[in-house]
């Protein structure tokens, strides 16, 4: 399969051509800004898009702030949805790129494909690669992300003509947990004197200092992309923080005539609570005595099970309280049986010894364990959290919601009379790497052909404390 890249239009004017050249001006430019320390992760940042050499230290100031949280640094940041707004050509809509990856002097960048798909049903979501393929809105913000984040995937989208309230509407579907980042490129004023210039953008900037979603583009090229973040940012309650505010005069050609014409602009972050981060409800932690408590329970149950009590049984005393776990059982590495509860219904030491018993002597894809076997068997107890059901447009923006090694997923659907049902402990994606290849067997194993899919189909995740001897 031929793999399209969209190769950079900007390097050489809107930025350095040499690759050296250009991490090293970035680098220069990743400076945080006086009083915004990056303690928590930005979920959005709102930076502008003119040449490095005019808006690149406003720009830096908000990268400056990622540095701790890409995955370069072990930081939860993984996917990036890029908004800018079209200059170019002309598009109703917002404009996807047709591309696998976007290209500049320091490498390609993927598109996050995946995310792209579960925007498919938008009406005013269009491919269109001729308005990606001059456009500088987007580019110029690259580098920067490459230097901050090093591997991440891109879903850039040049937004056009089309309502702020539908752009809301997008990021709404594309808002995820920690590990997706927005960005809104926008630059201020256009072209009038120095002090008229800031006059305006420190209108504009109390604008959006106050979510306030009415600028208008004479005020920001970006209007449209910010207006619908600020619609959203304020019904999620989210905090920003004004990072720099400057024009061309200041960066640019600092002279009598070169402040005659100038451009705004700043850079802003916004955070959400920590709490809107939890994807699914929080269940109370087991340490790790706890833990390993959990595990001899499962042993004697399973030594129990095959050939009567020949182990101690652990104390329970303090796992009295409601819980769901799954127990599996291995031999040499090889899943042996597996057998567990997907809700709380008993407490979590009962429910640990049934599992296993059930895990030695009923999982209908293996024969009972026998007493012989039993000893050389290994034991892991995965506790589960609550699960949560997932929200999801189609089934792509399901698959794009789902974090590989950390959910477990619960797959549900009545179809044709008929209930199905199947879930996948976290521990399944070593086995199971990918998304599309991890919900096909999620769908086999309900009892459904790898393609199926449906509206009737119910997804919900959980997360797990795993144990193990």
């Amino acid at each position: 399969m031929t793999t399209i890249i969209r190769p950079p239009a900007t390097a050489g004017s809107f930025m350095q051509a040499d690759p050296a050249a250009l991490a090293r001006e970035i680098d220069n430019y990743l400076q945080p800004a006086p009083s915004a320390a990056p303690v928590n992760c930005p979920k959005v940042l709102i930076a502008p898009h003119a040449g490095h050499i005019y808006s690149g230290r406003t720009a830096g100031r908000a990268y400056a702030l990622l540095a701790p949280f890409g995955a370069a640094a072990g930081g939860p940041i993984r996917r990036v949805v890029l908004l800018g707004p079209a200059h170019r050509v002309y598009v109703k809509g917002v404009a996807l790129p047709g591309a696998d990856a976007f290209a500049t002097p320091l490498g390609s960048v993927p598109v996050d494909t995946l995310g792209a798909m579960a925007l498919a049903d938008l009406p005013f979501v269009v491919t269109r690669a001729d308005v990606h393929a001059q456009e500088h809105s987007l580019e110029v913000h690259l580098p920067f992300l490459q230097r901050v984040l090093g591997n991440f995937e891109l879903l850039p989208l040049v937004v056009g003509d089309v309502a702020p309230a539908q752009v809301a509407e997008l990021l709404d579907r594309l808002w995820g947990g920690p590990e997706v980042l927005v960005v809104i490129s926008t630059d201020l004023s256009h072209f009038h004197s120095y002090d008229q210039a800031n006059a305006i953008d420190s209108a504009s900037c109390a604008q959006v200092m106050a979510l306030d979603a009415a600028l208008t583009h004479e005020q920001a090229c970006g209007a449209t992309p910010v207006n619908g973040l600020l619609q959203l940012a304020r019904r999620k309650g989210l905090r920003i923080t004004e990072l720099e505010r400057c024009n061309s005069g200041d960066t640019g050609a600092n002279t009598p005539e070169g402040r005659q014409r100038v451009v705004g602009y700043a850079s802003f972050a916004l955070y959400e609570d920590e709490d809107q981060h939890v994807s699914t409800p929080k269940a109370q932690a087991l340490t790790v005595e706890q833990g390993a408590r959990v595990v001899q329970i499962a042993r004697a149950a399973l030594h129990a099970a095959v050939r009567g009590p020949t182990v101690k049984t652990a104390s329970d005393d303090d796992l009295q309280m409601p819980g769901a776990s799954f127990v599996t059982l291995t031999q040499q590495g090889q899943l042996r049986g597996c057998i567990g509860s997907l809700q709380a219904h008993r407490p979590l030491a009962l429910d640990v010894r049934a599992n296993a018993q059930a895990a030695a002597l009923q999982d209908p894809r293996f024969s009972p364990v026998s007493a012989k076997e039993a000893p050389g068997l290994g034991v892991e107890v995965s506790v589960l959290t609550p699960s949560a059901p997932l929200t999801f447009a189609n089934q792509a923006h399901a698959l794009w919601q789902l974090r590989p090694g950390i959910d477990g997923v619960v797959f549900e659907c009545v179809h044709e009379g008929r209930a199905y049902r199947s879930t996948f402990l976290p521990q399944v994606w070593e086995q199971l790497p990918g998304v599309v290849n991890f919900m096909a067997h999620l769908k086999v194993k309900a009892g459904l052909s790898a393609n199926f899919w449906s509206p009737a189909v119910r997804l919900s995740v959980y997360q797990v404390q795993k144990f193990y001897e």
